[in-house]
């Protein structure tokens, strides 16, 4: 990879400083347009060649991780020095770890079957007509998304794979990684003969350059907000772009009388701790009046850090633990950080009644050792994902198999749940004939 992205690119990829909405509207139709090219050589690419470029990334990422780290230390200082919160930190940071997770996930990617031309359905007519409905790409894609820059890899991937173009919008806070990752995968694409304007940012017009992608409709097929919700509400509210919106993770786990703390435990610590500033992290505990384990388990997550909002009756399954008096917000807030908000019920009733009352649409989780309640909860809860006996963290495309994710989609349209390759192509159908006329 070349150090440094030419000043010619350097203009392409990430524009010239903003002079307001109107020059932004006119840079991102450019880069729009640059995209719209690139997605018809990518419509017609076949798998070995789109997977040939997903590796060149993964070899170049390699390759320029000390570069990478370099940059996102940068982003981490000035985060830090802004007063960002250690738990957004986190979900900016990149470290070796990290980085060869992004290597894994391309190369999982590659090895996947590619969604593009799989045949949804088919038939022939009584009349002779050949019908099939098969996969396509979108087209271009737009995502805005705040302080991830592993997002940038994982869904250049992900629309490279799927025939896709992308532009995106980072947010300021991860400028410098962002523009380091950029100038590799470009470098990579361009490397294997595909055309590099298949992946490029407007994060030079701020929020000039997001306004603008909100406002291409015609020039960017759909958008995808990924983020808190001030962005995904502001994106979904504001564009006239088509949007699949990613919720907020106001995730719930249910502990169930039943429940054992030898399972609960280790289960409800992992939602929580293992890394509390993503979206699928738990964010309020619902107990089970009776549930045996609820002590040990709230023991165990005070000893791990964890701060308790309790209301009236988890307080006194509490203990002497040190907690915290819920307020109503509690139930509805997504902390994204060690706290975590713990509310009391009578039976599996009222649990589903304080989830539907303050779910967010994203992910559930029971902890029991009754078939017919867990049962029962598949089926009342309607999330985009419900998790029966096991930690919150595997609503995720890489560990659902999807090789990476876009985000996690919480609508009820084509896409719901982890998005990964499939998620990012629409249908067309297919007619042939031998000279048919309709009577």
């Amino acid at each position: 990879m070349s150090q440094n992205i030419d000043a010619e690119q350097k203009t392409v990829v990430a524009g010239a400083p903003s002079d307001g909405l109107e020059a932004a509207k006119v840079a991102v139709g450019n880069l729009a347009d640059r995209a719209r090219s690139a997605a018809r050589v990518l419509a017609r690419a076949d798998r070995n060649w789109k997977d040939r470029a997903l590796l060149a990334i993964a070899a170049s990422l390699d390759a320029n991780r000390a570069a990478v780290i370099k940059a996102n230390a940068k982003d981490i200082e000035a985060g830090r020095a802004n007063g960002t919160t250690e738990a957004l930190l986190d979900r900016l940071k990149l470290d070796d770890s990290r980085v060869d997770n992004l290597i894994a996930a391309l190369e999982e990617l590659a090895g996947l079957p590619d969604p593009v031309g799989t045949v949804l359905r088919g038939q022939t007519l009584p009349n002779g007509l050949r019908l099939r409905q098969v996969h396509v790409p979108m087209g271009v894609i737009g995502a805005i998304y705040e302080a991830r820059p592993n997002v940038t890899v994982d869904i250049a991937g992900i629309a490279l794979k799927s025939g896709n173009a992308v532009l995106l919008r980072g947010g300021s806070a991860a400028a410098h990684s962002n523009l380091a990752l950029l100038g590799l995968i470009r470098d990579a694409i361009e490397s294997v003969g595909l055309p590099a304007d298949a992946v490029a940012s407007v994060d030079a017009y701020g929020r000039d350059g997001a306004a603008a992608m909100m406002g291409a409709r015609g020039k960017i097929d759909v958008l995808i907000p990924r983020g808190g919700r001030e962005l995904i509400q502001r994106v979904v509210t504001t564009a006239n772009v088509p949007v699949i919106e990613t919720g907020e993770g106001n995730v719930h786990i249910y502990l169930d009388e039943s429940a054992d703390a030898e399972m609960a435990v280790p289960i409800v610590l992992n939602s929580k701790t293992h890394r509390p500033s993503v979206c699928n992290t738990v964010e309020t505990l619902v107990l089970n009046a009776r549930a045996a384990a609820a002590p040990e388990v709230l023991a165990a997550l005070a000893k791990a850090g964890v701060r308790l909002h309790v209301d009236a009756r988890a307080k006194v399954l509490a203990g002497g633990i040190e907690t915290i008096d819920a307020t109503e917000a509690d139930w509805d807030t997504e902390y994204m950080d060690l706290d975590l908000a713990v509310a009391v019920v009578d039976d599996l009733d009222g649990a589903i009644k304080h989830i539907r009352a303050h779910s967010t649409g994203h992910t559930e989780a029971i902890l029991t050792n009754d078939l017919a309640r867990a049962e029962r909860f598949i089926a009342e809860i309607d999330s985009a994902a419900v998790i029966v006996n096991a930690s919150t963290r595997f609503t995720d495309g890489g560990q659902l198999g999807l090789g990476a994710e876009v985000g996690i989609s919480t609508q009820k349209m084509h896409a719901r749940g982890p998005m990964g390759l499939r998620e990012l192509t629409t249908t067309k159908w297919i007619v042939q004939g031998d000279g048919h006329v309709r009577s």
